[in-house]
């Protein structure tokens, strides 16, 4: 009798224990990040004349509270704020802007409240905002960039479920410390070697070669690698008293080109010049004597290539020690640029700056 009274009590107990857990998950639910939404304009806020309208539309027309309220969503996965930082379609993009949503960033990644960050933008130079601030980003709080490559008025927009899984990837565990994201077309690629590969189709941002990091899939992100290239609170780049950034333009080469652009652009006074070569970031005949003589003018110069893949090696297309020239890594013409304008605010010295750029 006694025992089984031992075990009634037992019993009781457990129910009891199981009524409070209960009760607790309720009265306490799983706690949501705090995501905010930094709109900068792009296709995404963008709008067509027609349902049809695909191409042709104006972009940076819809407002950040319009776009959080088209996906209601949001308020089952984070806590969600935002911010209209610029209203521009996305070829606009200039270093002022850069400096600026920057420091914006790094301000609202340093409060305690803030958990992760995700930027609207547009997608013709997504890449590049987002590798900037993979080199300028001050926190391990994840950092976001999304687009869309339809207009919200668009049939089967994509700009709808692209910011719902950036936001997902902004408030999880999993995104802290890989750097500034690009996700689109449930895929999420690493800023500094996602590119746009295709004018129009949605699923146009890639990683050649290295690949994505992973998908967002059954509401979320799912990681299966990470870029080992240091970034964010790893970089030696400080941007907090900067307003401007050194000049640096790129010279594009093809077959029969001249040194007229590269000439056209030490005249207009550029700290840094990335030559865009064809092949392994070859020197042509006529544009080489420009390129060292700009060289000697104090200019960097840094070889790339346009091809958009692959290593372009030291010593091989050219003889870079005697020249006294940089070559770009895997980085493709556009992102060499932002390295070495941020370079150039720490240092004159090639060999520092291939350092930075075998670093980053």
């Amino acid at each position: 009798m006694t025992y089984l009274k031992s075990v009634r009590n037992v019993f009781a107990l457990f129910l009891c224990l199981f009524a409070l857990a209960a009760q607790a998950q309720t009265a306490a639910p799983a706690k949501l990040p705090n995501v905010v939404i930094l709109a900068t304009g792009g296709t995404i806020a963008g709008t067509g004349a027609t349902s049809t309208t695909t191409v042709g539309y104006t972009a940076a027309t819809v407002g950040v509270d319009a776009l959080i309220k088209a996906v209601p969503e949001l308020q089952k996965v984070a806590h969600v704020s935002g911010e209209q930082v610029f209203q521009i379609a996305s070829e606009n993009m200039g270093n002022e802007q850069w400096l600026s949503l920057a420091k914006r960033v790094n301000a609202l990644l340093a409060q305690p409240n803030v958990d992760g960050i995700v930027i609207t933008h547009g997608t013709d130079t997504i890449e590049e905002t987002a590798y900037f601030l993979n080199l300028v980003v001050k926190s391990r709080k994840p950092v976001v960039v999304v687009g869309a490559m339809r207009p919200s008025t668009a049939i089967s927009a994509d700009g709808p479920i692209n910011l719902y899984n950036a936001v997902l990837t902004a408030g999880s565990l999993e995104a802290v410390g890989k750097g500034v994201l690009v996700v689109m077309n449930d895929q999420i690629n690493a800023a500094r070697e996602v590119t746009k590969t295709n004018t129009v189709t949605t699923d146009t941002f890639k990683s050649p070669e290295l690949g994505m990091l992973g998908y967002v899939v059954g509401n979320q992100p799912h990681f299966y690698r990470a870029s080992t290239r240091k970034h964010t609170v790893d970089t030696e780049f400080d941007i907090s008293k900067l307003d401007t950034l050194p000049a640096v333009d790129i010279a594009y080469t093809y077959a029969n080109v001249g040194p007229t652009a590269v000439n056209a652009f030490v005249a207009a006074g550029v700290k840094g010049l990335v030559h865009a070569g064809v092949g392994d970031g070859s020197l042509p005949t006529k544009v080489r004597p420009a390129l060292s003589s700009a060289r000697a003018k104090g200019v960097i110069v840094v070889r790339s290539s346009r091809v958009g893949q692959g290593i372009v090696a030291r010593n091989g297309e050219a003889n870079d020690d005697e020249l006294d020239f940089v070559v770009s890594d895997t980085l493709n013409p556009q992102k060499a640029r932002i390295l070495l304008m941020l370079a150039l605010t720490k240092t004159n010295n090639t060999k520092e700056i291939q350092r930075m750029f075998y670093t980053y």
